[in-house]
């Protein structure tokens, strides 16, 4: 490891702790220069202080929920996004709780003003920094290892991030351990991509012996042992996977808090669901809201319920995804699309049991069993409630390739809890500013399929290091 590479860590912390500051120093002035004169009762100086420990919390947890903190890793739009997207939710908070503070409704000004400044103080701090991140630390030299199919698509996905990642060079296994090992030293990372199991475990011991950095891409059966349980009842460890889903006390948990989020949700919403069916009838006098059959935990049917974006019979020629410049979609479709507008009426999906908030992406009974004709694993995801949004609809995106949808789905019903819960309901908010993760599929397609095919057939013919080529 460069010596240069410890202070990785102290230059981010630093960093987020400038920003903390700044943030602190703000809110303080305005609360004892106007809110606290609101106060029938002044507080001491230990009182003063815990109002403003309170604030960064709030700001701290917003923050961290949407990642604004991991400036050397995330994209800097995502970063600012993040911290502009935290700095507007907790003062938001921050507001009601200085009303409760006062007992009474203050003016809001103030704590907006100081919203801007932070802001206008965040954005260029977050790229001064992270010019600082990619001058010290550029983009590591790396080689992708696979197997018997083409790695493209992945090394297209890695290096679409040039700032972070730099693949030279692709290898296949077959040309054996000894030149692949002499060839992988001279590189500052590996990625494993699609290695049989037991030459993926050799080579991966191998680069934890030389201190290599490496990048996996996982499998099924990965993703289901991280979330088993550690047993040590014997010195030989066990792990244990009960492979059923979530237990009573997580489907009443998840149940209850499915309930509290759609009344919220429609009640909130309630002014912007009339006038978005205002328009959707004035514009061709269609019908409002568009029935489609889905399928959820256990393959059961129901028939969700979305705003309708598109033309009527738009499906007349068959069931497919869809397209981007979609000649289907209207021009009031785009708009609630864009903004995912158009999923709201499923809360009420949720309130009656047939959908969760939280879950994998409701497919079409058509579409998913074109899915599982390739991957026969696709119906792992039905082990819980389909959801309105989901850990694949926030880390994934709408033509997300079904294999790596299953993965992103299979992660979330194996890693659940509560809190994961809450914590995608928040990056949701962040995802509606995100204009690619609702990017429709190619108008080759009519599902995510095709994609997932190409790389299938595509057969790798380098039998030899030196027909490694250059990306």
């Amino acid at each position: 490891m460069k010596p240069r590479n410890q202070y990785k860590r102290i230059l981010n912390f630093f960093a987020n702790l400038v920003t903390l500051i700044v943030e602190a120093v703000l809110f303080a002035f305005i609360w004892y220069q106007y809110y606290s004169g609101f106060m029938k009762e002044q507080y001491f100086n230990r009182g003063n202080w815990a109002v403003i420990g309170m604030y960064l919390l709030i700001i701290f947890f917003f923050t961290k929920v949407f990642g604004g903190y991991k400036i050397g890793y995330l994209r800097i739009t995502d970063i600012c996004l993040s911290q502009v997207l935290a700095i507007v939710l907790g003062t938001i908070v921050a507001y009601f709780e200085i009303c409760l503070i006062t007992n009474d409704y203050v003016p809001p000004f103030a704590l907006i003003c100081i919203s801007v400044i932070e802001v206008g103080f965040v954005i260029p701090w977050v790229y001064i920094i992270r010019r600082i991140f990619v001058r010290m630390y550029p983009p590591r030299k790396m080689i992708v290892i696979y197997g018997e199919h083409s790695p493209s698509e992945l090394t297209k996905k890695i290096n679409s991030r040039a700032d972070k990642y730099n693949i030279c060079a692709s290898i296949s296994y077959r040309v054996g351990y000894e030149d692949l090992y002499r060839t992988v030293l001279e590189y500052e990372a590996v990625v494993l991509c699609d290695l049989p199991t037991q030459v993926r475990n050799q080579i991966l011991k191998f680069c934890f012996e030389h201190s290599l950095r490496t990048y996996v891409t996982p499998k099924l059966s990965d993703i289901i042992i991280t979330g088993s349980e550690q047993i040590y009842l014997f010195d030989t460890p066990l792990y244990l996977s009960r492979n059923q889903g979530l237990g009573f006390e997580q489907r009443l948990a998840k149940r209850i808090l499915d309930i509290i989020c759609a009344l919220v949700g429609l009640a909130l919403t309630s002014p912007f669901l009339l006038i978005t069916a205002i328009c959707i009838k004035s514009y061709d006098g269609g019908p409002v809201f568009y029935r489609q059959r889905r399928v959820t935990i256990d393959h059961q049917y129901f028939n969700i319920l979305k705003f309708r974006s598109m033309v009527e019979d738009s499906e007349k020629a068959g069931a497919r995804l869809a397209m981007k410049e979609d000649d289907r979609i209207t021009p009031i479709g785009r708009i609630i699309r864009r903004i995912h507008f158009d999923e709201i009426p499923q809360l009420i999906n949720v309130l009656k049991g047939e959908m969760s908030f939280v879950g994998p992406r409701p497919e079409r009974p058509e579409i998913g069993e074109e899915y599982e004709k390739l991957i026969p694993e696709f119906c792992f995801r039905l082990k819980v409630k389909a959801g309105l949004t989901g850990y694949a609809q926030v880390y994934g995106k709408y033509n997300t390739t079904p294999y790596d949808k299953l993965k992103l789905d299979l992660t979330y019903i194996e890693n659940y809890s509560i809190w994961l819960d809450l914590k995608l309901i928040l990056m949701t908010i962040k995802v509606l500013f995100q204009k690619e993760n609702s990017e429709g599929v190619d108008k080759s397609q009519k599902t995510a399929i095709s994609a997932e095919k190409n790389i299938e057939e595509t057969i790798c013919k380098e039998r030899d290091i030196r027909n490694a080529k250059k990306i």
